[in-house]
């Protein structure tokens, strides 16, 4: 297998140093060339051709945001991971890069008193993703293994979609690529959907409410960063805040949102799985999950709940992932109902949820009968 070669952009010499130094230790990892601002970065593109590019955000003639814009303007579709702070200004910028074309982020380490620690603080985040953002680029494509055909079941759409339960809970889970992922979903989906939106995206705590204040700037929803005790109400978003599990409950009807600190799932909190065992508990047949981009396999073991209790799954497909690791997780495991492109995704969801007029289904609101 071909090495995955790597260029780091960093206006810090230690900086460049200590990431190269992280990446040059790990198999299948070269740093080809270093670069210490965007205009520099550039040029080394075009000589060294990487696989990857690691970006820095604030630095001189070129920061990261202008660079990353011109890195897609010029068509190169190569993954960047830019180089974050864990502050409000580090937090923004990262939304910038990543709705410019950044493919991920990783936080620089605060607090580091030596160098040792450093290396493992960056090591432990960067080096998985290099290889995921890369797998697709450096590995041969293998055939495709069959997964386990889940139990017969026909999703209906159109004149049939009456006879199948109403969806009254849509829940997503998503890590990386997944804010580019959401905000185009969230453009073309219709914002009068009769059923609240629960979602899940791997990010830390800041990261999250900065999120959910850019979907709903871009979007026709109403989006929250969620709080623990809030009603959930239909056409409205609701992301976990970083560092939480959410869960959802139901009461005549009512969604509600909780939120806790318990240990982290698949080394996530919060976790996919925590919030689609929630809504498979309350929703059963009538919950809807798709799950988007992202590395790792949560999602999988919550997608078996809700299939479990009638409820549909669908996942992106490997071509328009970032990281076909979650979803592809689902699908192989047998879990998917089906799996598509993420241009069709959106439609396929108001094919299934929008279904206000089905007979006798107003009757039962009124009756108290979730059925």
């Amino acid at each position: 297998m071909k090495p995955i070669r790597v260029l780091v952009v960093d206006d810090s010499a230690v900086v460049r140093t200590l990431i190269a130094r992280v990446l040059g230790e790990a198999e299948g990892i070269e740093v080809v060339a270093s670069a210490s601002n965007g205009r520099i970065a550039l040029e080394r593109i075009e000589e060294f051709e990487p696989d990857l590019v690691t970006l820095d955000i604030e630095m001189p003639e070129l920061d990261g945001l202008e660079t990353i814009e011109a890195i897609r303007k010029r068509g190169w579709e190569f993954p960047v991971i830019m180089f974050s702070t864990l502050t409000e200004h580090g937090g923004e910028a990262t939304m910038r890069a990543l709705a410019l074309g950044a493919s991920d982020y990783v936080a620089k380490p605060a607090n580091v008193g030596k160098v040792s620690e450093g290396i493992a603080a960056i090591s432990s985040e960067l080096v998985p993703k290099v290889y995921a953002l890369c797998e697709k680029r450096t590995r041969p494509r293998p055939a495709a293994a069959k997964a386990p055909p889940p139990p017969p079941r026909k999703l209906r759409s159109g004149a049939d979609a009456g006879a199948a339960p109403p969806i009254d809970l849509l829940v997503i889970g998503s890590s990386t690529g997944g804010p580019q992922a959401l905000s185009r979903l969230f453009s073309t989906l219709r914002p009068d959907l009769p059923c609240p939106i629960a979602i899940v995206q791997h990010m830390p705590p800041l990261f999250t409410r900065l999120f959910a204040s850019q979907l709903d700037r871009a979007s026709q929803f109403r989006v929250y960063e969620a709080q623990d005790g809030m009603l959930m109400e239909p056409g409205c978003v609701y992301i976990a805040p970083g560092d939480y599990h959410m869960t959802v409950s139901t009461t005549a009807r009512v969604p509600k949102i909780a939120l806790d600190q318990g240990e982290p799932e698949n080394s996530c909190r919060p976790a996919v799985d925590t919030l689609f065992r929630s809504a498979a508990k309350a929703y059963r047949e009538r919950t809807l999950a798709i799950v988007l981009t992202g590395m790792g396999v949560d999602g999988t073991g919550g997608a078996r709940h809700i299939r479990d209790q009638g409820g549909r799954i669908v996942v992106q497909d490997e071509d328009t992932s970032v990281v076909w690791g979650m979803p592809g997780s689902i699908s192989r495991a047998g879990l998917a109902d089906l799996t598509l492109p993420l241009g069709d995704i959106a439609d396929w969801i108001w094919d299934q949820v929008a279904r206000e007029s089905r007979p006798g289904r107003d009757q039962k609101a009124a009756a108290g009968d979730p059925s």
